[in-house]
């Protein structure tokens, strides 16, 4: 098959088509379209989802590439979709020439059985020491109720850095602080850092598989609660791919609370990150200072919707709970002073010589290598990356007539100064937007009208600007309207190989300067 003019018969290039899917006559067809995407329609690698079809028509498995685009303001979705044979599951490994690809490769081997031919590290990256041979858990046939036996295992294979000079330290995966399990195993001579070999997903916990079968509602639940400093987005994201299939309109000021919604839970994970990288760099008052802030903002939170994480404010077809001045008028005081605090705060780091030392060149991402990963949010954009989901593939309020002016902060040095420097842009430009949707406010209705049942056999696709980055939500229903598939490919998860790649630049006692500049979630990755 011609891959290119197969991609041009599929109207690639009308800007109007939200989501094209090209069908492969063959899995060796996969290579020479994804080119044709990346290279040829500078598009990006957004997710790629398996699914098991064996007990359909075509009886066997598929797998979906899904790409967006690079530019700015470009609402688009090409899928790649290919067949694979259940009895021999194999399809040619794009991880070389897209390195995006990599994990979702490894996972999509590790939870369905199908083998990325050609993929250059061939280690399990889900499924942990011990785990059966041929036990693949996001197979329909898998009971998830059940208890897998798990068997003896040798140690993991880490890459092994050999020299004069050269050791090995590992950390983790069980830290000193309130953080979730990771395992990081440095190579360094001195303190510099060679290589930084990441693992993580100790603590998946399977809702993907949990959610098959459930009513679309119930599964809301169950989406919204995958972090807990990421439920609005979550949950956003989840009901506007359900939206989606239901062909459900929600009503505008209803789409104006949840834009809310979103910029809190984006401004309370900004200021309290900032704090947290002063932790990295022993400035004790930005620490301080940090949490207090956060925990002004979370306390708005519960003060808006009963509890600090915005939970449950987005529901499936609008919003539960209304914004009256009774709390708005409260939560403009709150943003007054925080803003003003915080931005005290960032003068005093940026007026102090030993945490600018600390922060800057250290943990280096370039542009091309944030490009390579697919990466997003907060570090794409301080490596010079000009994407931001809101503006790109708009959602909530920014799906209105007259959408709001979104004001995208990017940097070109990729370090961690640029990272903190570009999230306390992004904090202050969520106080605005807060304000201007508040302004914005009319009388009208707070949830539209969602069929039930919810239309079968549809697909969904949303991408939602969480505060860690763009969050793609992918959802189908069976024939009955329930939950067939759910897969979210969270901005983390894109992510954290950029964490191993920018730590080389580093030395180890930077770090968690490093890592904290990032600000990663490994709830949203054990998914």
């Amino acid at each position: 098959m011609d891959c290119s003019v197969a991609l041009r018969r599929s109207s690639l290039g009308d800007a109007r088509a939200l989501d094209s899917t090209v069908r492969l006559d063959r899995p060796n067809d996969l290579p020479a379209a994804a080119a044709a995407l990346t290279l040829q329609q500078s598009m990006a690698l957004a997710t790629v989802v398996a699914t098991d079809e064996t007990a359909s028509a075509d009886g066997d498995l598929k797998v979906r590439y899904v790409f967006e685009p690079t530019a700015p303001a470009d609402d688009r979705f090409v899928t790649l979709l290919v067949s694979v044979d259940a009895a021999r599951p194999e399809v040619p490994s794009l991880t070389i020439a897209i390195p995006a690809a990599n994990w979702h490769e490894r996972e999509m081997r590790d939870l369905f059985g199908i083998v990325p031919v050609g993929h250059p590290d061939p280690r399990p990256l889900v499924v942990h020491d011990g785990w059966p041979a041929g036990t693949f858990p996001l197979r329909k046939a898998f009971d998830g109720s059940r208890r897998v036996p798990v068997h003896p295992a040798q140690e993991f294979p880490h890459l092994v850095v050999e020299g004069e000079g050269v050791f090995e330290i590992p950390v983790g995966p069980i830290h000193a602080g309130i953080i979730e399990p990771g395992h990081f195993r440095f190579s360094s001579v001195g303190e510099s850092v060679l290589h930084l070999d990441a693992r993580l997903f100790y603590t998946h916990r399977g809702l993907e598989k949990r959610m098959e079968g459930l009513s679309p509602l119930d599964a809301f639940y169950v989406a919204e609660r995958i972090c807990g400093v990421c439920s609005v987005a979550h949950g956003l994201g989840y009901c506007e791919a359900l939206e989606q299939i239901a062909g459900a309109a929600v009503p505008p000021r209803a789409r104006l609370i949840r834009s809310i919604a979103l910029e809190l839970e984006r401004l309370y994970n900004h200021v309290g990150d900032v704090g947290n990288v002063c932790a990295g760099a022993a400035f004790h008052y930005g620490t301080a200072t940090g949490s207090r802030l956060k925990e002004r903002l979370q306390q708005a939170n519960e003060r808006l919707a009963g509890n600090r994480f915005l939970r449950e404010l987005v529901i499936p077809g609008g919003v539960r709970l209304d914004l009256s001045t009774d709390v708005l008028t409260p939560l403009e005081v709150t943003l007054r002073e925080v803003l003003s605090e915080f931005d005290e705060l960032m003068g005093r780091i940026e007026a102090n010589p030993s945490v600018v030392d600390r922060l800057d060149e250290t943990g280096v991402l370039s542009h091309q290598a944030a490009l390579d990963l697919a990466v997003t949010g907060v570090a794409a954009r301080a490596s010079g990356i000009d994407r931001d989901a809101r503006r790109d593939h708009p959602h909530a309020a920014f799906t209105l007539a007259n959408p709001p002016r979104l004001q995208v902060a990017t940097a070109a040095e990729g370090d961690a100064m640029a990272r903190v420097s570009v999230r306390a842009l992004e904090a202050r430009e969520s106080v605005r937007l807060i304000r201007e949707f508040i302004r914005r406010l009319e009388p009208g209705s707070l949830r539209g009208n969602l069929p039930e049942p919810v239309p079968g056999g549809r697909i969904g696709i949303a991408a939602i600007e969480s505060p860690r980055g763009e969050a793609v939500h992918w959802l189908r229903t069976d024939r009955d309207g329930r939950v067939e598939r759910y897969h979210l490919r969270s901005p983390s998860y894109h992510n954290w190989p950029a964490v191993a790649l920018a730590a080389e630049t580093a030395i180890i006692p930077d770090f968690p300067l490093v890592n904290k500049s990032f600000e990663l979630c490994y709830s949203c990755t054990d998914r």
